[in-house]
């Protein structure tokens, strides 16, 4: 799962990506009104923490854009400012949850969680497609009831394949989404090859009822044959 944190607070900001990645997310981060706009305009993300006052610009701004785009990316205000016009305005534009500084960031990531969990997964603990069954928050998949090991790559490419059911996913989104800013230092593809390759012999030799299809020269799509 990819996130995004808006938040001008070089400290704040570092100390909510430590823990969100100490939660096997992959966490990009933007510091000013013009960085997060570039950022939500170019890349998807499955959830955004988002602070209403930035350097440059309004938080509020940036929901407004979002919602001009046609996204549906999954947004937290995370704001001192606690009037209830500031909530209702967020809310009306399309935020998901309003936390309130000072919080803790147990408390954040909770929130995080309830909010994936909620839009992506109907609420749901756990997700079952066919044979699979994926707990998110635990980062542990069951073929056949057996736990199948993955590592922090494969997980993400599967859970994002989940979502994305019957959907044919192109390599860009794909690298976008589960290696973030790092795929700009690859020359190619191979990287991805090679994790969807070690990926689909797991699955296959664990007898799973689902396999991702490769679409030559596009990408790749999670099927049910």
């Amino acid at each position: 799962m990819k996130l995004l944190i808006i938040e001008d607070e070089k400290g704040l900001r570092e100390v909510i990506q430590e823990s969100l990645e100490k939660e096997h997310f992959l966490v990009e981060s933007a510091g000013d009104f013009r960085t997060a706009l570039d950022k939500i305009v170019s890349f998807n993300y499955d959830c955004i923490l988002l602070d209403i006052m930035l350097p440059g610009g309004n938080g509020l701004d940036i929901l407004q854009e979002l919602k001009n785009l046609g996204k549906s990316d999954n947004v937290i205000i995370i704001s001192a400012k606690d009037s209830l016009d500031d909530k209702l305005k967020g809310l009306n534009l399309g935020a998901d949850d309003y936390l309130t500084k000072p919080f803790h960031i147990a408390e954040l990531t909770a929130r995080v969680k309830s909010v994936l969990r909620r839009k992506s997964f109907d609420g749901k603990s756990t997700i079952e497609i066919a044979n699979l069954k994926l707990d998110p928050d635990e980062r542990t998949l069951l073929i056949n009831d057996q736990p199948l090991l993955l590592n922090r790559k494969e997980f993400d490419i599967l859970m994002y394949m989940v979502v994305n059911k019957n959907r044919l996913v192109n390599k860009t989104s794909l690298a976008e989404h589960v290696w973030g800013d790092h795929m700009d230092e690859a020359d190619d593809y191979e990287f991805i090859y090679s994790q969807i390759k070690n990926l689909r012999k797991k699955m296959r030799d664990s007898g799973a009822d689902v396999e991702i299809q490769a679409v030559y020269g596009i990408g790749y799509k999670l099927v049910q044959p």
